[in-house]
């Protein structure tokens, strides 16, 4: 089979089907290359997609990818980050093999179809000259017999004719044989001219055309072939990232078999345990007998026009009730009255004084002793700094010591906050120990450079250090203070809240009074002689994570006061004091002495001078 045989004389026909393989090639490379441009753009879509929904660095978001369904849908965001990388293989692979490589060939195909078919009409030419000559040949033969025979005839008229002359008849007679020889010759010609042409024709079709069709031929099925296995390149190159995508579905499917719902659920208690314990019942308050009632909720909120609250309380205290009383009750907690200052000794009432408060009409019992008997019957409620803390947490505030926590909250942030400390020591650790070497070396080859360049920068790593190691140093205790009092943590604390609610009231009732602050609030810090062994903290520590209040004033003492409860300070007549905090209407004023000492003394007993500055605002 053969097209040089076969195919002799469809030349043009030819022609015109390898002008058509070729069109389907550059189809089939179109197709290829559309077929790249949408696995890149299906590539980008997952890109886009997988970091569209990756949480964001340093946000809230990157917290809540710690429990393990989120991990799972992290994973499965990488993984398809990975997939789409597969799907960009793909579009690498079939550009480099398929669209370049067959590019290429068709440019190729092109010019070796072009010089097939130009040595085809070559030989078409040569074969039209060849058959034009043989006419030509055989025309002038057919022509050269006739003259001949026309001057034979005209010969044998003249030599019939009786009149015509001797001389007449013999140039006739020559004129016949003439004609006769050039019809020979003409003869001879055509016959050579013919033989010539049918050899030529001879090699035309059965030697020149079918091998340039043969070539045609194979150059057809070259590229019949390479487009054959132009496809199996197609589906191999698929074929090659299979493995990579099923390993990619199965690290999906093994993310999503790594959720534990149980420790989601753990991870929840760990994020928003508070460390506090719920509340206990609250007594019924027997109002038939006003001097012995026990205070609760509502009494305490609604001692709201007694004054003004203190506006400090413990810091290291835990509020039981806080997280279950409304706001407007949250409020009236922290706004509370101070107790009635005691009146002047010159006056006969503290309305008699002119900045002095007015009395109340009927005398109540101090908060401070209601709450105190409260505290006996629950002795495990937390002061009132909780609640501020709770408070400020709503608001926004946040101390350094994330005192506003609650305590195991507390705990993790300041374990978070020692970690990065310790990361970025290690960091400027690092660096210096690379200045270090790189100093070295400029000691020992000084053409490298001046060793005395570095120094700047190694003393502020010391000093960046140093100062990091500080920090660490500060974060620390404030942990190991919280470690220290988490009643999940130690054996120790268990004991000391059992022991706590087995003593008797009238010890509870002792030690609370040694700790009423002028507004009556309670906290936690036990007595030094108490028989239970629980760790003490000084009510200067309560304030330690504030920052002290500016002075807005000055004040001289007009009477002696002996500040015998916790909050207040005691005074001497005629003694200049610093004012901090004027009298907001509950006969309290907040006065500071040096640095360390600072307290509440009635305005009664002091004459302010309030800076001008104080008084605009």
């Amino acid at each position: 089979m053969s097209w040089g045989t076969e195919l002799w004389d469809q030349f043009d026909n030819l022609e015109k089907h390898t002008q058509w393989g070729i069109d389907v090639l550059e189809k089939y490379i179109k197709f290829v290359k559309e077929r790249t441009e949408i696995e890149l753009s299906y590539a980008k879509q997952l890109r886009n997609l997988s970091k569209k929904y990756q949480p964001k660095k340093n946000s809230k978001e990157e917290e809540e990818y710690r429990y393990t369904s989120t991990r799972a849908f992290l994973a499965t965001l990488n993984e398809m980050n990975d997939y789409a990388g597969q799907h960009e293989v793909i579009s690498e692979n079939m550009t480099s093999l398929i669209t370049g490589e067959l590019t290429r060939y068709v440019q190729e195909l092109k010019q070796e179809r072009k010089s097939h078919f130009h040595d085809g009409r070559k030989a078409q030419q040569h074969i039209e000259t060849c058959w034009k000559q043989l006419e030509a040949s055989k025309r002038r033969f057919e022509r050269d017999c006739k003259e001949a025979d026309r001057a034979q005839q005209y010969f044998e008229k003249m030599d019939a004719d009786i009149n015509v002359t001797k001389a007449d008849v013999e140039k006739a007679r020559q004129q016949a044989q003439l004609r006769h020889q050039m019809a020979e010759d003409s003869k001879a010609e055509y016959s050579s001219t013919l033989q010539k042409f049918n050899s030529e024709q001879h090699d035309h079709y059965y030697t020149h055309i079918p091998n340039i069709f043969q070539k045609i031929q194979e150059m057809e099925e070259r590229r019949i072939v390479r487009i054959g296995e132009s496809m199996k390149t197609f589906a191999e190159v698929d074929r090659q990232v299979i493995p990579i995508i099923g390993k990619c579905l199965d690290e999906i499917t093994k993310a999503a078999e790594s959720i534990d719902h149980k420790n989601d659920s753990q991870m929840v208690i760990e994020a928003f345990k508070s460390g506090f314990e719920p509340p206990g019942d609250v007594d019924f308050e027997d109002f038939t007998q006003p001097m012995k009632r026990t205070v609760s909720e509502s009494s305490l909120s609604n001692s709201r026009g007694d004054g003004k609250s203190e506006p400090k309380f413990g810091s290291k205290s835990k509020g039981k009730l806080w997280p279950f009383i409304k706001k407007n009750k949250l409020m009236s907690l922290l706004t509370s009255p101070h107790q009635p200052p005691p009146p002047p000794p010159a006056s006969a009432s503290p309305s008699a004084v002119p900045n002095g408060p007015q009395s109340p009409k009927q005398q109540k019992e101090p908060l401070s002793h209601r709450f105190n008997e409260f505290m006996t019957s629950k002795p495990k409620i937390h002061c009132f700094r909780s609640l501020k803390r709770g408070l400020s947490l709503k608001l926004g505030a946040g101390p350094e010591d994330f005192s506003n926590l609650p305590p195991e909250q507390r705990r993790k942030k300041l374990q978070q906050k020692v970690d990065e400390l310790n990361k970025d020591i290690q960091k400027e650790m690092d660096q210096r120990d690379a200045l270090t070497k790189m100093k070295d070396v400029y000691i020992k080859n000084p053409q490298m450079g001046d060793a005395a360049s570095v120094d700047h920068r190694l003393a502020e790593l010391g000093q960046n250090i140093e100062k990091l190691r500080l920090e660490v140093q500060k974060f620390e205790g404030w942990l190991a203070e919280v470690e220290g009092r988490l009643p999940a943590r130690t054996e120790q604390a268990r004991r000391q809240s059992g022991l706590y609610e087995a003593q008797n009231t009238s010890a509870v009732n002792s030690c609370a009074q040694d700790r009423e602050s002028p507004d009556g609030s309670y906290t936690e810090e036990q007595s030094q002689e108490t028989e239970m062994k629980v760790p003490a903290t000084d009510f200067d520590d309560e304030f330690d994570d504030e920052e002290p209040l500016p002075t807005i004033g000055t004040c001289k003492a007009l009477y002696t006061f002996e500040g015998q409860n916790e909050g207040t300070i005691s005074v001497a007549e005629g003694e200049m004091l610093y004012v901090i905090e004027e009298d907001k209407g509950d006969g309290w004023t907040r006065i500071r002495r040096n640095e360390d000492e600072e307290g509440y003394v009635p305005t009664s007993y002091v004459e302010v001078y309030l800076d001008k500055n104080a008084k605009d605002s």
